[in-house]
């Protein structure tokens, strides 16, 4: 195919760069095989401008430095050194991720601290081994990997997604697929017509919502995105799953650490002693959280487990008058666990028999969040594990504070977004005021 296929093309831009080398060449083709060539450092990109003829090979791109407008100017910049993800076992993976699937910081490859690499940028010059990022220059079936700066610990492999396909329900998908299943055109994240969203990189930052393809920021079934049809809001996409396993770590996984999303232990009992309903039942609690849609939360047996985000690890109880509880799991760090710090999280208030509403509700300021059939209530900041426009931003008159039942939209009464996935909302547990009664 055509050299300029492996770049990507951006018109009217300049980079402030230092690393750079200037030639003279007749057009954008010529300057891509002055870069392909490039034997004094890493070429990532090129400028060339129109009227001067004039190529300028660059050894960043437009994610490494500052960009300015320039209108004689097109940077093409190599794709290969813009994606975030591998293709197959990642050999080519030339990203910037440069910390291990444990989190440990990777060493640098022309370093000999605290471990001497048989793997160096002098005897492998076209392997990429620059700074400490993740490579593969061995060609590993388990992918990229660094040398880590713990002295225990020579090597690790990194968490490296991989190119056009997805692990587990696709949280970790950055492919460039922008289209839905049927066909329809995604949305950009960043635009708010023709659906008005609160998926926004300011907001999620970390689920690298670019451009308009598929993401799964929620934890959905899989990857999806906003149509740029009116009649159509969202639909999922079409992602293979990887032919390859994502790499597991066993770090905390029988202990509790953080929230205990990665908790895999076998305690099958709530905190109050109420024995665990199994996952992959009905009874006596429906629910969405099915073993088969959710391959890699863990949810086996009757175990005690986080595939929410809650606080801490739960279960859904055999007890058919308690729909869910927390269990008590012992810290990995040897603590008791506590109630200390859950000031902090989102509460979970037992409806007071004094709150009312007048109305339709909309004048409600009251820390009720329990629905009527005594659902927790989604918190309005939140998109898990329902994705909604109904967010403090967009109604700053609404007091949408925490995950206390609101009527934002003029509903008939006070409602929420549930936290149960198969439940998207409902009316919340609020008597209308007597009119005689004092609010």
């Amino acid at each position: 195919g055509d050299i300029l296929d492996d770049y990507l093309r951006t018109d009217g831009i300049w980079l402030l760069t230092r690393n750079k080398q200037f030639y003279r060449t007749n057009n954008e083709k010529e300057c891509a095989e002055k870069c392909d060539a490039e034997r004094s450092f890493t070429c990532r990109a090129f400028l060339f401008t129109r009227k001067k003829l004039q190529c300028l090979t660059l050894a960043e791109n437009a994610k490494m430095t500052v960009m300015f407008n320039s209108t004689d100017s097109v940077l093409y910049e190599k794709k290969i050194y813009l994606l975030q993800c591998k293709r197959g076992i990642g050999k080519d993976y030339r990203g910037m991720e440069a910390k291990t699937r444990r989190g440990i910081p990777c060493q640098k490859w022309a370093e000999k601290t605290p471990h001497n690499p048989n793997y160096t940028p002098e005897k492998h010059p076209n392997k990429g081994l620059e700074e400490n990022y993740c490579r593969n220059p061995d060609e590993d079936e388990n992918g990229p990997w660094c040398y880590t700066t713990d002295p225990t610990t020579r090597y690790d492999y990194c968490n490296i997604p991989e190119w056009e396909c997805m692990h587990c329900n696709g949280e970790d998908y950055r492919g460039e697929v922008s289209r839905t299943e049927s066909g329809l055109k995604c949305q950009r994240w960043d635009a708010q017509e023709p659906h008005m969203h609160g998926f926004t990189q300011k907001h999620f930052p970390e689920k690298d919502l670019k451009m308009n393809y598929c993401r799964n920021p929620d934890g959905d079934l899989r990857p999806w995105c906003f149509t740029t049809s009116p009649t159509k809001r969202w639909e999922y996409c079409n992602i293979p799953h990887c032919t390859t396993h994502l790499p597991v770590s066993a770090v905390g996984s029988q202990c509790l650490s953080g929230k205990g999303e990665e908790y895999r232990g076998t305690i099958a009992i709530t905190e109050s002693g109420n024995a665990c309903q199994r996952w992959n039942t009905q009874y006596p609690h429906r629910h969405g959280w099915i073993p088969d849609r959710y391959p890699c939360r863990g949810l086996e047996e009757n175990y005690c487990r986080n595939p929410d985000g809650e606080k801490r690890p739960w279960c859904y109880t055999i007890n058919s008058s308690i729909r869910w509880e927390y269990c008590a799991i012992p810290h990995c760090d040897g603590t008791e666990q506590g109630t200390a710090g859950m000031s902090m999280d989102v509460p979970m208030q037992v409806p007071l028999t004094e709150e009312c509403y007048r109305g339709k509700g909309q004048s409600y300021h009251g820390t009720t969040s329990i629905t009527v059939s005594g659902k927790k209530c989604q918190a309005w900041n939140s998109m898990f594990p329902h994705r909604h426009e109904k967010t403090p931003d967009r109604f700053p008159n609404a007091d949408l504070r925490d995950n206390y039942c609101r009527n934002p939209d003029g509903d008939n009464s006070p409602w929420c977004f549930t936290t149960d996935p198969s439940v998207t909302w409902e009316y919340c547990n609020l008597k209308r005021c007597d009119d005689h009664t004092q609010e």
